[in-house]
């Protein structure tokens, strides 16, 4: 076995632990929406939905034979990374910088019209505002735990593709 189908190997043992990770962290997240009621906000969601592309381009990566599939894949899975990174950082924001609020968000009916949210409203339906502030985790806001979980899942892949970039 030479070192490249190790490294490939490893590359997509690596995937499927990030696709693993992503739907834990989603996991949790409907575990706080069902067991501790804590509603869902249109960012929560839009949250969702990048950590289980993540997961998704993760799987599909993992079952690709050769480098050039990984390597979409993944590039993939950084976007969608670091779209997530930015929505959990407006939450932060948002969160941080708290503003009137009439008990009406401008992003929900847009989150609630797509797909997701009519085959599955329990999980993608919006329930909160996203100015709601939870009570921290070891001292960490949600969105602000969701913010280290894109930039973890960012850097991973970022560091995945550069250090695989002449691999064939």
């Amino acid at each position: 076995m030479n070192i490249d189908n190790v490294k490939l190997r490893r590359e997509r043992s690596l995937l499927v632990l990030l696709g693993f990770i992503c739907l834990a962290l989603v996991g949790g997240a409907l575990y706080l929406q069902f067991v501790k009621h804590e509603d869902p906000c249109p960012l929560c969601i839009i949250q969702r939905y990048f950590y289980l592309l993540i997961a998704i381009f993760a799987f599909l990566g993992a079952r690709m034979r050769g480098w050039t599939g990984v390597r979409l894949l993944e590039f993939l899975a950084l976007l969608s990374a670091l779209g997530g990174l930015l929505t959990a950082a407006r939450h932060v924001f948002v969160q941080s910088h708290p503003s009137f609020s009439c008990g009406f968000d401008a992003l929900q009916p847009i989150v609630d019209g797509l797909p997701p949210a009519h085959w599955l409203p329990s999980v993608f339906k919006v329930a909160g505002l996203c100015e709601t502030p939870y009570p921290p985790i070891l001292g960490l806001s949600l969105p602000m735990w969701s913010l280290v979980g894109f930039v973890v899942a960012f850097f991973a892949l970022a560091v995945g593709l550069w250090r695989n970039r002449g691999a064939r």
